[in-house]
């Protein structure tokens, strides 16, 4: 079974799963808005469930072979490990609407290329007038660490309740606008 169909029969079993009027009526064309997780490795899946469930909004996590993932509000998608095999994944199935949570640039903006709102763990919103630059400094980022090994980057900082605060508020805003945004939309074109 091909990962799109796979993607569409985990689609229909969520929305048989769901009574709620949200699932069944849509959003976007007859469709309804979904989030989708670039989950390996992600720390802010709780809050995303947690924003999603206010909202009724359905949570995609997609992850790989070595991220095994379980959760009793979200779908999971699990595909095999290989180099950005989650990315490509994530990329196929999200659409026009939808939500992308990401820390990765390059899904990002091909994300945005397909008409989905993206965001980075950070709560930073993603969108055309800053994806070039962001695209640019990780290219320069990683040109200086190939040139010389004292270029080195440090990790992540260690995340904080204030860095939860922010992305919690950031993604609160992201989902209100993404449902008004496709509300409208579908009463212009539905």
């Amino acid at each position: 079974m091909s990962l799109t169909q796979s993607a569409k029969k985990l689609r229909h079993k969520n929305d048989l799963k769901s009574k709620s009027p949200v699932f069944s009526r849509g959003f976007f064309a007859g469709e309804n808005m979904k989030i989708y997780v670039d989950a390996d490795a992600c720390p802010v899946v709780k809050i995303v469930e947690k924003v999603a469930k206010r909202h009724s909004v359905e949570v995609i996590l997609l992850c790989d072979t070595n991220h095994i993932l379980h959760s009793d509000y979200s779908g999971v998608i699990t595909v095999s490990a290989g180099a950005d095999a989650v990315d490509i994944a994530l990329v196929n199935i999200c659409r026009r609407g939808d939500i992308v949570v990401t820390q990765d640039y390059g899904v990002a903006a091909m994300a945005l290329g397909r008409g989905a709102y993206c965001i980075h763990q950070s709560g930073r919103i993603y969108n055309d007038n800053n994806i070039e630059s962001m695209l640019n400094e990780r290219y320069m980022a990683k040109k200086a660490r190939m040139a010389s090994s004292k270029n080195h980057l440090k990790g992540p900082k260690k995340r904080t309740d204030e860095d939860d605060k922010r992305f919690e508020a950031a993604f609160e805003k992201l989902v209100e606008e993404a449902k008004a945004e496709n509300v409208l939309d579908f009463t212009r074109h539905g």
